[in-house]
């Protein structure tokens, strides 16, 4: 294992005012699983697209070596020929072809000018029996769940012959038992020698399954641990990464408790969703106090974010009854903008898809939900657009070069804050954060839970979604558990445990 398959050295790449990689260096040995680490923005993403030929020879200057020759990989596909294969968090499947179809896209068996199914057929199922995957091969990836989706991607890259497979925050979408499904599968590959780099910020999973880790910040390589000889713990890789020592990752709340008044209620609130012909919520009954955070626990699939949707204005389009009251008083919104213009707000959970425009610069995001407040007469004023989009990126550290900058150069954890901002913006009572650390690292986590005990510091209800339940039991003051579109159950903090939620999220 001592044997390099990869070696990146003095990588230095630069994008419009921000120098994401300086000099850095990177080593992984022949037949380890590999796990790469650091804040958001540190350039873990940008390092393996610069290896996989998403960002070109010619545009970074340094040197990589794959299998001991000097690679110049003009385009992808160059480094696919080679025997790399890169996961993004993104699948890239397409929802409406066949798994077959899927796996083989791109590099189609053939007869000639035709496509030989039959053995397309045969070979996918064979990738299938490689990653544990039961389906049958003519199944539309639409009708697949997430995990499933997942392991498609690594057939899809094990169909290629790879030597070396990337997987850029894998389990980031998946609940508890798909993620250790994939982390066993990993172990499976590795086994039959395939050298794996895993980009995640959950550190558990990394310290599970890591032989090596190297930890970048700021753009450059900080340190590699050696799991073999101890070095991968929790604390140690949280101190290079954020660099400083992170005692506790859920900040302490001091000196506050919540109000006994009822800010935010809602009874008997039940959603039909049409296209799928079933209620997603039935009987929903649950109140938020002011200056209190509310979690929500559950599976995948219960209907948490269903019923946020349902209640911030109903996007979604689902036939809804029930009663909401706010502060007392009985409100129906028809519509998102209703239900902000009563303070009520809601951050998705998929920032990218839901929350932000991409294209657009930080500005324009931030204050795209409250462009009242900056019009005069129906025309934006540029400047104190400006203004506030800079109060926000000090106050919630927002890393970019300016606010002119495209919220789609960003790092995730920059973006999340950019949608945190957005919403802030608006000034609301009631804040419905949906998964709000989903993908972000231990270190801007800190600063949203930071950000968090302030607001409700300040009054501020928060309803806070999340699939981690360390986070739930964390930050929350009393938890609400979601199984199947019903409230299962409620438990004060002081009650809380992860088996008690555990076993109402599965009746």
């Amino acid at each position: 294992m001592d044997t390099p398959i990869l070696e990146m050295r003095n990588i230095t790449k630069e994008f419009p005012g921000v120098k994401a990689l300086s000099n850095v260096s990177f080593r992984v040995a022949q037949g380890e699983i590999h796990c790469l680490v650091g804040e958001n923005g540190a350039g873990k993403s940008t390092l393996m697209k610069v290896l996989s030929g998403v960002w070109p020879y010619g545009t970074y200057t340094g040197d990589i070596y794959f299998n001991g020759e000097l690679q110049t990989f003009r385009h992808i596909a160059d480094s696919e020929k080679a025997g790399i294969a890169i996961i993004y968090q993104e699948l890239a499947l397409i929802p409406e072809l066949s798994v077959y179809e899927n796996i083989f896209l791109g590099h189609e068996i053939s007869n000639g000018f035709t496509v030989n199914w039959n053995e397309t057929i045969k070979r996918a199922n064979e990738m299938l029996a490689r990653v544990r995957l039961d389906v049958n091969p003519a199944t539309k990836i639409r009708d697949l769940g997430v995990g499933k989706q997942q392991l498609v991607e690594i057939a899809k890259a094990l169909s290629r012959n790879v030597k070396l497979l990337i997987l850029d925050e894998p389990t980031a979408a998946l609940n508890e038992d798909d993620s250790q499904n994939l982390l066993s599968l990993l172990r499976e590959q590795k086994a039959q020698g395939v050298t794996c780099i895993m980009i995640s910020h959950k550190l558990k999973e990394v310290m599970a399954i890591a032989d090596t880790v190297t930890v970048l910040r700021d753009g450059q390589t900080v340190c590699t641990l050696d799991a073999h000889k101890g070095e991968v713990t929790e604390q140690i890789m949280i101190k290079h990464m954020v660099g400083r020592e992170i005692d506790n990752i859920y900040p302490p709340r001091v000196g506050h408790q919540p109000s006994e008044d009822v800010i935010f209620e809602v009874r008997n609130w039940h959603a039909y969703d049409p296209s799928l012909g079933r209620a997603v919520l039935k009987n929903v009954n649950f109140r938020v106090k002011k200056g209190e955070i509310v979690g929500f626990a559950g599976l995948m699939g219960s209907g948490r974010t269903e019923l946020a949707l349902s209640l911030f204005g109903n996007p979604t389009h689902y036939q809804v009854s029930g009663e909401v009251y706010v502060q007392g008083k009985p409100v129906a919104f028809g519509h998102p903008r209703e239900a902000i213009k009563s303070g009520v707000a809601y951050l998705t959970e998929d920032r990218k898809g839901n929350g932000l425009i991409l294209i657009q610069d930080v500005k324009q995001n931030i204050s795209m939900a409250n462009l009242e407040e900056l019009a005069h007469r129906g025309v934006v004023d540029a400047n104190a657009e400006i203004k506030v989009a800079n109060e926000y990126r000090a106050s919630l550290n927002i890393k970019t070069p300016t606010v002119a900058q495209k919220v789609g150069n960003l790092s995730g954890g920059n973006q999340q804050k950019v949608c945190l901002g957005k919403w802030l913006f608006v000034k609301p009572n009631i804040l419905i954060l949906d998964e709000p650390t989903r993908g972000i690292d231990v270190g801007a986590k800190y600063e949203i839970y930071t950000i968090m005990n302030q607001l409700v510091q300040q009054g501020m209800s928060i309803i806070m979604i999340s699939s981690e339940l360390p986070e739930v039991l964390g930050m929350s003051d009393r938890i609400y558990v979601v199984s199947e579109g019903r409230i299962t159950g409620e438990v004060p903090i002081a009650e809380a445990t992860q088996e008690i939620i555990m076993q109402m999220a599965t009746n």
